[in-house]
C-alpha cells in the first residue's frame, strides 16, 4: 500500500510563511515525477508546482518568486516552501507522485488527503 500524507498547512496571516510537507511510504520501486496542486472552495483543482525525476520544476505563475518546491529523494518527501503568503493562496493543498511500485511496471499516480492552507488577518 503506497500512502502519500500531506503536513504543515496552518491559518497564516498574509505576508506570512508555511512549509508544506508530503511523505511517501509503503512498497514502491520508485517516485517519478511529484508535485503540490491547491483546490480553493467552488474552484477547480490547479496545479502549484512540479518536480521531475530528473530535477526539472515547473511553477503556476501566480506563485512564482514566492513558492520553492524541492524534494529529498532519501527521505521520499517533498516539500514546497510558501512565502509571502496572500489570501488568494488559500485552498487545500494535495500532494501528487507518480510512483512505480515494480521495475516492470508503469507509473501511477497518488495523491494525499490535503491539507488546509488559510490565509487570514
Amino acid at each position: 500500500q503506497v500512502q502519500l500524507v500531506e503536513s504543515g498547512g496552518d491559518l497564516v496571516q498574509p505576508g506570512g510563511s508555511l512549509r508544506l510537507s508530503c511523505a511517501a511510504s509503503g512498497s514502491f520501486f520508485s517516485i517519478n515525477a511529484m508535485g503540490w496542486y491547491r483546490q480553493a472552495p467552488g474552484k477547480q483543482r490547479e496545479l502549484v508546482a512540479t518536480s521531475t525525476a530528473g530535477g526539472s520544476l515547473n511553477y503556476a505563475d501566480s506563485v512564482k518568486g514566492r513558492f520553492t518546491i524541492s524534494r529529498d529523494n532519501a527521505k521520499n518527501t517533498l516539500y514546497l516552501q510558501m512565502n509571502s503568503l496572500k489570501p488568494e493562496d488559500a485552498a487545500v493543498y494535495y500532494c501528487n507522485a507518480v510512483i512505480r511500485r515494480r521495475a516492470s511496471v508503469r507509473g501511477v499516480d497518488y495523491w494525499g488527503q490535503g491539507t488546509q492552507v488559510t490565509v487570514s488577518s
